[in-house]
């Protein structure tokens, strides 16, 4: 393609108003040190603060430390567009073949209506259908699952041509009928009641099977793959490998009522037995990766997970457009698209919808060298996630028209038979997959890791955010289920810093800026112990009137009041440019201190006894289904706290000393002299100002403790628990408060 010719297939640019906000930052930067330097100068009070000022000071420099990180992932975000229209006019004919793997673990927690319906909305792609391939992976082993899956690929041949003919957005059906558009066109309005009819029919069979847990003998009849789990199934983690192309996009008579092909079709339940491991869902995209090199060799492998449906038709096109750019996508590994949940309340009561990571930090990291690989909605190139690293004589397009002269020889069966070998317990022994291949194994964020080995091979990754959402999943409805989810995810990356520590691992291979984006998440579980001391420290002395901040009038109180008003007017402004709100803001700073304190806390912890050689690792699936009645409070704002959880016993402790705490300061204010209470105000009047905002933010903890009667209150065993902690703290700094000041 001559010079003149060249048109870009993605276009980057630079955020607005950078200098303005670097500006900003530098300022809040100046005001960060005044604390510190105040921290360190003032050695009057000091003394009088004794432990709880050391404490507090050590705190405050990891909040410093902190803080520059968060900087690093502002300091220069980039933001893709893409061309798709040029990519169809130069390569329409030459698109690569996309494999598509679907990873499924539990049918009771993860529902086959569900999976399908994933499974539906991304057979539905706007791509060549012959070039296109699903395999399911389903790590439960469940028939269940499998008839779900043979029901789906019967009502695709309905569904495809359906969307085709409507372009049809989103296209899984549940999120289509959901949103039930109208139509004046007469005969769509038909075409929809028909297909609406069809997908009732599926849902009632598919429902039916899983609430009776048996297959019709007539729908066994009709498929080979049903007889297999009368034959060789022992349990979901002791069986053979079971492999089924329910579609072969090598037969040209499987196609849809229109007379169009169907891309294959592929359900696997590798093979498992206790005393092999298994290694989670690393395991499980690593089969798929070998079983599918055997059937379709895809140069694109796309993973998503099993609730995570398409809500973009035009997904793969658009990553193809970053990988197939004649001058710029040489060096492009894989291309990351934005976690997003459909079920986000109103005001994001959890603060699930990771606004800020996915609508600001992610696109910081994108200018840094691109985006981590969080395990979904990712596109890779085959060769690159099986451990090949960069060259500059790497040339994509041309590798890929090779790969689409890739051939399968035999029938199905024999297909089948080669494949089936390649997701034995055994085939990678003594191999380097886990290691240099594939996934990483050996850490609960497999795909963290995974992303990092990529990178630091010379890749470069690309984060793609439309704003038409890629994909769509659902977020935790529940507070247990979100604090077990971030738990995961800050345990997975806690053990990336002290395994494959971003500044060892990647030095000279990944710039500093990137090293420094990927531990912002890396240390997350050590905020838990700043966290934890300023949310309680502060008050339990504010019991005995010891100030362990400057006073109102001196000039040490302009760097804290600066600070403090920068950084939550800055967190606002920027919350709301999200497209957040600001009862949503205020949601997302308790979620923000309940997850530093319990989900971080316990990752910690777990962490070092997982080093120390005293647990193991575990991967913990959160529940995509939830009780009617718990929903029901979900939609209406309600926290969930009807569980009995060590992690809510340690919110309720912390909640019921600062409102211990904020009550004898309330007493005081109301029994006690003009002088004692400015005195008070002016020694005391951030710390009064710190345990009042944690009292006020703990209000639906405290209904919950104090006024709820549903099922979703507090439970009696926890609000007992945590009373008798609360008063044990209380009451011993009291007594070692009362001895200190005696001493001074």
């Amino acid at each position: 393609m001559g010079e003149q010719e060249y048109y870009p297939l993605f276009e980057t640019k630079q955020s607005k108003g950078r200098l303005i906000y670097r500006a900003f930052a530098i300022s809040k930067f100046v005001a960060i040190s005044g604390i510190l330097l105040y921290r360190i100068t003032n050695k009057d009070e000091e003394a009088q603060g004794g432990l709880g000022w050391m404490v507090l000071f050590l705190s405050e420099i990891w909040y410093a430390f902190s803080w520059i990180l968060t900087q690093v992932l502002r300091w220069d975000c980039t933001y893709r567009c893409t061309f798709k229209d040029r990519l169809s006019i130069r390569y329409e004919k030459d698109l690569p073949k996309v494999d598509i793997f679907v990873c499924t673990a539990d049918p009771i927690i993860e529902p086959p209506l569900l999976v399908i319906n994933t499974v539906l909305s991304l057979m539905a792609y706007d791509y060549p259908l012959e070039k296109l391939s699903i395999y399911l992976s389903d790590d439960g082993g469940s028939i269940l699952t499998f008839y779900a899956l043979y029901e789906a690929l019967h009502f695709s041949k309905n569904w495809l041509p359906y969307c085709k003919k409507y372009d049809v957005q989103p296209r899984s059906p549940a999120a289509y009928f959901r949103s039930m558009p109208k139509s004046t066109d007469h005969n769509h309005s038909i075409d929809m009641a028909s297909i609406k009819k069809l997908y009732e029919e599926m849902c009632n069979n598919i429902e039916t099977v899983t609430n009776t847990g048996t297959i019709p003998e007539e729908v066994r009849a009709q498929h080979k793959g049903f007889s297999i789990w009368d034959d060789n199934y022992i349990s979901k983690r002791d069986h053979d490998t079971i492999l089924q192309i329910l579609i072969d996009g090598r037969n040209k008579e499987e196609k849809d009522v229109e007379g169009y092909q169907l891309p294959t079709l592929v359900y696997l339940a590798r093979e498992k037995r206790p005393q092999h491991p298994h290694n989670f869902k690393a395991g499980a995209m690593n089969a798929l990766l070998r079983v599918s090199s055997e059937i379709s060799n895809g140069s694109i492998i796309l993973n998503v997970d099993c609730d995570m449906y398409s809500n973009n038709s035009q997904s793969i096109r658009d990553a193809l457009c970053f990988f197939m750019d004649e001058k710029k996508s040489h060096d492009i590994g894989f291309v990351q698209f934005p976690q997003k949940f459909e079920n986000i309340t109103k005001n994001d009561l959890y603060g699930s919808a990771l606004l800020l990571i996915s609508e600001v930090e992610f696109h910081g990291l994108d200018g840094l060298g691109g985006p981590m690989y969080i395990g979904t909605g990712c596109f890779h190139q085959r060769d690159i996630l099986c451990g090949k690293k960069y060259s500059k004589e790497h040339k994509t397009i041309d590798y890929w028209k090779t790969q689409n002269d890739f051939k399968v020889e035999g029938t199905i069966d024999e297909l089948e038979e080669r494949a089936k070998t390649l997701a034995s317990c055994t085939y990678e022994l003594n191999t380097q997959w886990g290691k240099e291949i594939g996934l990483k194994y050996g850490c609960p964020v497999e795909d963290v890791i995974t992303g990092l080995a990529i990178q630091c091979k010379g890749w470069k990754s690309v984060y793609f955010n439309p704003k038409r959402s890629g994909f769509l999943g659902l977020a935790a409805t529940t507070l247990e289920d979100s604090l077990v989810q971030h738990k995961r995810w800050c345990e997975g990356d806690l053990q990336v810093m002290l395994t494959n520590c971003p500044f060892k691992y990647g030095y000279k291979k990944i710039s500093l800026g990137l090293q420094l984006g990927y531990s912002n998440y890396c240390f997350w579980a050590l905020n838990s112990l700043a966290t934890l001391c300023y949310c309680t420290i502060p008050s339990l002395y504010l019991i005995a009137d010891i100030p362990l901040f400057p006073k109102l009038s001196s000039p040490w109180f302009l760097p804290f009041a600066y600070t403090i008003t920068a950084i939550y007017t800055y967190s606002l402004a920027e919350f709301l440019l999200c497209g957040g709100t600001i009862l949503g803001w205020w949601n997302e700073q308790r979620m923000w201190l309940y997850k530093r304190t319990s989900s971080y806390l316990f990752a910690l912890i777990d962490t070092i006894m997982k080093f120390l050689g005293f647990s193991e690792m575990k991967f913990v699936i959160t529940s995509k289904v939830a009780d009617e009645q718990v929903s029901q409070r979900y939609l209406n704002e309600i926290m969930e706290f009807g569980v009995h959880s060590p992690m809510f016993t340690i919110l309720a402790s912390i909640a019921l000393i600062n409102l211990s705490s904020f009550s004898v300061l309330i007493k005081k204010m109301f029994v006690g002299d003009e002088q004692r209470k400015k005195m008070i105000m002016e020694k005391l009047s951030l710390q009064i100002l710190l345990c009042g905002v944690l009292v006020l933010i703990n209000f639906p903890l405290f209904k919950a403790i104090f006024i709820r009667k549903d099922k979703g209150k507090m439970p009696n065993s926890v609000t007992t628990k945590a009373a008798v902690v609360s008063i044990i703290i209380v009451l011993c700094f009291s007594h070692y408060l009362g001895l200190f000041i005696w001493q001074v």
